[in-house]
């Protein structure tokens, strides 16, 4: 994991870039990871931890209708989470993250393991791109939220490293 935090650290100072997150079932293991490296301030601003779903409205302006609709796990609440960090935040950069780490929780529609995780590129007075990814790993809580961290820093690797090459 180490190694993949500084090749992402090395990859948004390159790009003079910060990265901020949104984080529900990882309670802040993404934002753990990136701050264990020594200089993440040059490279990382803030991370919001919206476990509650009072918590993803009052802080970051996802809607009520929305989790009503679709619920605190769904590509449409992540989606939403990396916009209103996009916007209370500084960074060009976001991961949102969403899920059901486990081991309750889970039902047949939405099961344990389910993790949606979306990325915003953008500023908040800017127009965002926001990709949504939907996993279902396998594994023990604390597997599935390293899962979730890694996949989640895996995917704003590649999109830094395709941004390079445009």
């Amino acid at each position: 994991m180490q190694d993949l935090v500084k090749e992402v650290s090395y990859l948004l100072r390159d790009k003079g870039l910060m990265l901020a997150t949104a984080e529900s079932c990882t309670g802040g293991l993404i934002s753990a990871a990136m701050t264990e490296l020594s200089g993440s301030s040059a490279v990382f601003d803030r991370s919001f931890i919206t476990y509650s779903n009072e918590a993803k409205i009052d802080m970051l302006g996802v809607s009520a209708q929305t989790l009503d609709k679709f619920g605190a796990v769904s590509a449409e609440t992540a989606q939403e989470m990396a916009i209103g960090t996009l916007k209370k935040s500084r960074a060009n950069i976001v991961i949102a993250v969403t899920g059901i780490a486990g081991p309750t929780g889970g039902t047949a529609e939405k099961p344990v393991g389910l993790v949606y995780t979306a990325i915003g590129l953008g500023h908040k007075d800017s127009k965002n791109e926001i990709n949504v990814f939907k996993c279902n790993f396998e594994g023990n809580r604390t597997e599935i939220r390293n899962h979730t961290v890694y996949k989640a820093l895996s995917e704003v690797k590649n999109i830094l490293e395709r941004a390079l090459c445009d």
